[in-house]
């Protein structure tokens, strides 16, 4: 009978083949979720879909079949396609996320139900990954005592005061409080981050215990839309489900004969997702035997302390202090990305364009400051302290930032120059707000020149014969200076043009005008370099996109590349989120 279809994979990002999908999905009760990889079947030499389903990593999602084709058995073989794709992609169990009425089909597919709701099925065709989770859980409750028993389950992106708060009125009205930490990153915090920050900010609660998470609470397969941060018809579906593998599955694992089990929550005045999950652990949990707490938030000048807040102002009150080094080093990252992803830029790469570089492009790029985001966080918390690290402990961990990165880049330096500049700008920012409780110019910019001057020269680079041929500053020059153009002109600059169109390529246009680019000097010489300062200065006089592009060609048919300065934007970035500003 398969002889007579064949599976072809659709490409959903293509408009007139999604319109095609979402049509099919829609006449069969469905909608197109996010998908990887997508597959139809269709009739050899014929068009018409007759069914289709897709994988995301582990999780097989929006499968149909068109209702007169269901006798011919496309089901499982579209099923088995995909089981065998997620097999050869790496995944050797996969989840399903399906309508009741398709339980006896997934069961004959050895499929087993981990959680329902009304609407909806999540199923797996092992359950091994669950139950070593489940199994870790019991390990862990079998450490402490009490009749009383607490859970929190939370995302801490990241962990802020009022995260630590709500953890302090749990605890208090239980014998013991378990805190699960999402584990589904789609975050800007890695989990690994997350993690690390409850940890520390609980540790010196005796009656806390801080766990991990798994891929069956608060996950991409359980609760999509969770990570949307938005409402729609299949929210309280998604909610149920992750309820269901709460009640089934995890507080089971964490409950003993003769305990009871409370699961706490914050209140959420603005997030309608999470107000509306609330109101489900409110009805759902308590019909079996599970208490539910609503803690009111803790605020902070009139307002809720919220992660999402942080994230968007940038403000470090916010946070729990053991988290303070952590959102310094990711928000060094998040500049480097910020920088990436500015378009057009002159020379320089971007998601369009590869500018002067043969040996390295956006991708490769990204490789490098994934790569050294955790190094970012560990000269942050060197510096987050009364006293300054010693040179020898900066060195050691900027020239491990700069072997990940080369080991993640295939051998590449792409960001070489950035662990310099942004790594003693983590120092020093993290220094500051020890001290004054905000991050202060005048004492990172102290901060800077100190630590640089006891760094030593390094003499056998591009860099250093760059400086001696025709005389300029070097990245260690410029740090020994404390970045004087970054406080005297960049920023100001920044702030100056924030409400234009484009500040950003406005300030990088400006830096390169402005600076004495090791880079340019080195692929060009001192002529190209002044020519090119000049071409950016004009540029910037009479600014608009067609300009840019003009000068982004002008630079790559002579392999000019402004690195230096793409690393000074993303410092200037940095320093514009974070340094007090009033």
């Amino acid at each position: 009978m398969n002889s007579e279809f064949e599976i072809r994979e659709l490409h959903v990002n293509d408009r007139r083949t999604r319109l095609m999908v979402e049509a099919f999905l829609a006449e069969n009760g469905l909608r197109l979720d996010t998908v990887e990889q997508y597959f139809g079947i269709f009739r050899l030499e014929e068009d018409e879909l007759l069914a289709a389903g897709g994988l995301y990593h582990d999780i097989i999602k929006c499968v149909a079949v068109k209702q007169e084709m269901r006798e011919e058995r496309l089901f499982n073989m579209l099923v088995s396609h995909l089981m065998s794709v997620a097999m050869q992609n790496g995944s050797f169990s996969t989840k399903v996320y399906t309508k009741p009425e398709n339980l006896d089909i997934f069961t004959s597919l050895g499929y087993k139900l981990i959680a329902q709701s009304p609407h909806a099925l999540f199923m797996e065709n092992s359950l091994s990954e669950l139950n070593r989770y489940k199994n870790y859980l019991t390990t862990q409750r079998q450490e402490v005592s009490g009749s009383k028993m607490g859970l929190i389950i939370m995302n801490a992106n990241p962990f802020t005061k009022g995260h630590r708060y709500l953890v302090e009125q749990a605890s208090a009205q239980v014998d013991h409080l378990f805190i699960i930490v999402v584990k589904e990153n789609l975050s800007l915090f890695d989990y690994r981050y997350r993690l690390e920050m409850v940890d520390k900010g609980c540790a010196d609660m005796d009656n806390v215990s801080v766990l991990e998470g798994s891929d069956y609470q608060i996950s991409a397969a359980t609760f999509p839309t969770y990570f949307l941060k938005q409402v729609t018809d299949a929210t309280d579906e998604h909610i149920l489900l992750d309820l269901d593998v709460c009640i089934r599955h995890i507080i089971p694992a964490l409950s003993t004969a003769g305990t009871s089990i409370t699961r706490f929550a914050g209140n959420e005045p603005t997030d309608p997702l999470t107000a509306r999950y609330n109101q489900l652990m409110r009805e759902v949990l308590p019909q079996h035997g599970v208490g539910f707490v609503e803690i009111p938030r803790l605020q902070q000048n009139g307002h809720p302390i919220s992660a999402s807040n942080l994230r968007a102002t940038y403000d470090l009150l916010l946070l729990y202090p053991t988290s303070i080094p952590y959102a310094i080093g990711i928000f060094a990252t998040m500049a480097l990305r910020q920088e990436l992803d500015l378009s057009p830029k002159p020379g320089l790469i971007d998601q369009q364009d590869n500018g002067a570089h043969s040996d390295m492009n956006y991708a490769v790029m990204l490789h490098g400051i994934k790569a050294i985001e955790p190094y970012f966080i560990r000269l942050a918390y060197m510096g987050y302290g009364p006293e300054l690290p010693i040179p020898q402990h900066i060195l050691r961990c900027g020239r491990e930032a700069e072997e990940a990165m080369l080991a993640a880049t295939n051998g590449v330096n792409t960001h070489k120059g950035a662990i310099f500049a942004l790594g003693l700008f983590c120092i020093a920012a993290a220094n500051s707000f020890y001290h004054l409780q905000r991050i202060s110019a005048e004492l990172v910019r102290s901060a800077i020149q100190t630590m640089a001057q006891k760094i030593p020269t390094a003499d056998n680079t591009h860099g250093a014969a760059v400086r001696k041929q025709y005389h300029i500053k070097g990245a260690l020059d410029l740090a020994i200076e404390g970045y004087s153009n970054l406080f005297n002109l960049w920023l100001p600059f920044y702030r100056d043009h924030i409400a234009d169109n484009h500040p950003e390529l406005r300030l990088l246009l400006y830096i390169i005008s402005t600076l004495d680019d090791n880079n340019l000097y080195h692929r060009g010489g001192e002529q190209l370099a002044h020519e090119a300062q000049q071409r950016c200065n004009q540029v910037l006089q009479d600014f608009n996109i067609e300009n840019i592009q003009a000068l982004n060609s002008w630079m790559k048919a002579r392999n000019l590349s402004p690195g230096g300065s793409a690393d000074m934007l993303a410092l200037t970035l940095l320093a514009a989120h974070l340094i007090y500003n009033k």
